[in-house]
């Protein structure tokens, strides 16, 4: 009988100017030598019980590659399997399956364990040990310090139907500090002059610009929507000037006082500094002015939540400051004073929780904040993009952690997909699960023992 072969000469891989020195028969005791072992495919025998071994048509190069043995899985470990429409097709079921579906739908799995973590941690989860602050050595006082929450989207998740998700979020108080762009800002106030409509992505520009349509994907912006809103935002930035100014004369007259008093102009400054608007105050401004239920900006000014926003000129809020210039320049947005306010919420805090949608401006605002804390505890990414041209929206989460954006000893969590698909779906397992319930668990809770209630 034929000895099946136990190694075999791959003339492929030779380098070119180089022979081998070393090719091997058959031979149970043969060795390769360090030399050639790359350019040999070099096998173990097989046993020689084995049903391969007794077939003399295999060659056991290939029976190995083919047919080697595989270490045994732990019983505990998870198994690969899909929902079963037989037993149930409530939307909480499938949800549940997802972590065990593989892809995608396991990394969202994943995203609404990493969320839930987030919202339930609280500091009494971690002991008090000697050194730390002693006013945190309560119990009483540890478990009513949870993690703040972080929540950032790009613009086309107010300018589509995620608006309404967003709002509810952000209606009953369940994230702390919001990151947007300027298109989160404008089209939520838009939204509540107009409505957006829907198109198709196919749809020709220069059909659509004739019209006066603008196209966001596939939905349908009139221009009669921005000038609607270019009218009720330019009369409310004139008035904010007003107040400007009329703040900046109230300090002169202090200063010209503290002056006379034999004060210097050093000490004044010091109490005194010159008054400008920041980008996140404006906004506020904008939520409190709008008075509409359906608006996000709305919500958020009535329960406190600041929203930042570092390229607020990025849109029709800079074209109508723009604009404004012309007739009355002088109009200041203090752009210092709130990258200090994010980066500062981020420092006292206790733990971190940070939810993006989308990528760019705002997946970099937000973990930057969070690394003058040397990094969130807890993150979830939703998004399309991918690292191979190393930019920051398509940057990992294990890229975030080796920059100190996200602690090392995190579990981060990134869902590549649409988040307009994905992310009602873990709404509905996480935030919306337990309204009252959250409400009632974070009503004596801060984030920072020297935070209001």
């Amino acid at each position: 009988n034929t000895i099946p072969i136990q190694y075999q000469y791959n003339t492929n891989t030779i380098p070119r100017g180089r022979t081998p020195t070393n090719i091997m028969a058959a031979d149970s005791n043969s060795k390769v030598s360090t030399e050639d072992k790359d350019e040999i495919l070099t096998y173990q025998p097989l046993a020689a019980d084995s049903a391969v071994s007794a077939n003399p048509h295999i060659p056991s190069v290939s029976a190995s590659a083919v047919l080697g043995e595989s270490e045994s899985m732990p019983d505990d470990h998870p198994i690969c399997k899909g929902h079963n429409f037989q037993t149930s097709n409530s939307i909480d079921s499938i949800m549940t399956s997802m972590l065990n579906t593989g892809f995608q739908a396991t990394n969202v799995g994943k995203a609404i364990e990493e969320i839930r973590r987030m919202r339930k941690w609280r500091l009494s989860d971690v002991p008090w040990k000697e050194g730390d602050d002693e006013a945190l050595k309560d119990p009483a006082v540890r478990k009513n310090i949870r993690a703040r929450i972080f929540f950032a989207y790009t613009s086309n998740q107010i300018s589509c139907g995620q608006r309404e998700v967003i709002k509810f979020l952000v209606q009953h108080k369940m994230v702390d500090v919001i990151v947007t762009t300027a298109g989160g800002i404008e089209e939520d106030i838009i939204k509540c002059f107009e409505h957006t409509y829907m198109g198709d992505f196919k749809l020709s520009g220069k059909e659509l610009r004739k019209k006066g349509i603008n196209r966001i994907g596939n939905l349908l912006v009139p221009n009669k929507n921005y000038c609607k809103f270019e009218d009720w935002v330019a009369p409310l930035i004139s008035t904010m000037h007003d107040e400007q100014d009329a703040k900046w004369v109230e300090q002169a007259k202090e200063l010209t006082t503290a002056l006379a008093a034999n004060g210097t102009v050093e000490d004044v400054m010091e109490s005194k500094r010159p008054f400008a608007i920041t980008p996140s105050e404006f906004i506020a401004r904008l939520g409190k002015e709008i008075d509409n239920d359906e608006s996000v900006l709305h919500w958020a000014a009535q329960n406190d939540i600041p929203v930042f926003c570092p390229a607020l000129t990025d849109g029709s809020v800079g074209d109508m400051i723009h604009f404004h210039s012309y007739k009355r320049p002088g109009f200041i947005l203090d752009i210092a004073r709130d990258i200090r306010g994010i980066n500062e919420l981020a420092v006292r805090s206790h733990a971190t929780g940070q939810l993006i949608l989308g990528g760019g401006l705002v997946k970099h605002h937000t973990c930057n904040a969070n690394l003058m804390r040397n990094g969130a505890d807890y993150s979830v990414y939703v998004n399309t993009g991918h690292e191979f041209d190393g930019s920051d929206g398509g940057a990992s989460p294990d890229e975030a952690i080796s920059w100190g954006k996200i602690r090392i000893t995190a579990d981060p969590v990134k869902v590549c997909a649409d988040a307009t698909v994905v992310f009602p779906l873990m709404v509905s397992q996480t935030f919306a699960k337990d309204v009252e319930e959250w409400k009632e668990s974070t009503r004596d809770c801060v984030c920072w023992l020297e935070d209001d209630i």
